[in-house]
């Protein structure tokens, strides 16, 4: 794989990025799991814009703002030790973000429970991506999509979704591309590339098939 096309994959499927993708595809292929059937195209791109503000402009001005202030050498986190504070206050903010759609949006009371179980699952594997990177540098782009990727499977797997087939089709692709993007990159191993994918599909699927 080109490095050029390995670094523009790795910045469209950033991790905070799939919070955003999952849920625009679900309110579009089977909005009727996040019971947002019943909405406009209007409600619905609010709902979404919401959630882009929560889980990935916040994350990043946090980022933005270690950054800035030198707590964070470099943005793109290629050591392990630089990974600590950026991954567990993104956990702490993505935290708030579940806890305001399980208890706090009233009026998207129809909607909330199923949103926040699926935010649920993605700050799970947030928070463990924080703590095994503290001991070891797991791939958080794989995770990412992962994620994405078990969500569907828990869904296609308990209701029986088939207008999620396609979307499933895609996930996979989208995988191995991100993984050779990373590998490419010379960003992670092998190793860590698959337990990131591991990891993302296995919390995210258990978490939605549990409890959604």
């Amino acid at each position: 794989m080109n490095p050029r096309l390995a670094y523009v994959l790795s910045v469209i499927f950033h991790p905070l990025l799939m919070p955003t993708y999952l849920f625009g595809m679900l309110m579009y292929a089977t909005p009727n799991r996040l019971n947002v059937d019943t909405y406009s195209v209007k409600a619905q791109a609010s709902i979404l814009l919401l959630l882009f503000i929560g889980t990935f402009m916040v994350p990043s001005l946090v980022i933005y703002y270690l950054y800035r202030t030198g707590r964070l050498q470099d943005m793109a986190m290629p050591e392990r030790t630089d990974r600590k504070w950026p991954l567990f206050l993104t956990g702490l903010i993505y935290t708030g973000v579940t806890y305001l759609f399980a208890f706090r949006m009233n009026l998207l009371s129809d909607t909330s429970p199923q949103l926040a179980v699926v935010l649920a699952a993605i700050t799970l594997s947030i928070l463990l991506v924080a703590f095994i990177s503290l001991y070891w540098k797991i791939s958080a782009h794989t995770v990412g999509v992962g994620g994405v990727l078990g969500v569907v499977l828990a869904l296609m797997t308990k209701y029986g979704d088939t207008d999620l087939f396609l979307p499933l089709v895609g996930l996979l692709a989208i995988s191995g591309l991100v993984a050779t993007a990373r590998l490419q990159l010379n960003a992670h191993t092998l190793e860590q590339v698959l337990a990131g994918w591991g990891l993302g599909v296995f919390v995210s699927s258990l978490t939605v098939f549990g409890l959604l």
